[in-house]
């Protein structure tokens, strides 16, 4: 069970990126893994196609996977485990740091 969302804020805290902060923007359960915006940008070789003409270095995001990340205290803005709990019937995440609702 994968414990961040899409549109989550996690911090990275493993591998060359550890500390940066971004936004989820795609999140891969097979896998296990998620796409963080402004995070572990590779360098990718593309050859000439009919929407990049020129072809060329690009660089993209690619994925991470999900155990380096950790979702981002809505109340210290600092990272947190995250604990489910029942509220008004409802199953619901709540950050172990601060008992908030993420």
């Amino acid at each position: 069970m994968m414990r961040v969302k899409k549109d989550d804020t996690v911090v990275v805290i493993a591998g060359k990126d550890k500390g940066k902060q971004g936004k989820i923007v795609k999140v891969f359960p097979k896998t296990n893994k998620v796409l963080v915006e402004g995070v572990n940008i590779v360098t990718k070789h593309q050859k000439p196609s009919a929407m990049n003409p020129q072809g060329g270095i690009v660089n993209k995001e690619a994925a991470i996977h999900v155990s380096n990340v950790m979702p981002v205290d809505p109340e210290t803005g600092k990272g947190t485990r995250v604990r489910f709990e029942m509220r008004d019937g409802k199953k619901v995440r709540v950050a172990v740091k601060s008992g908030k609702e993420i």
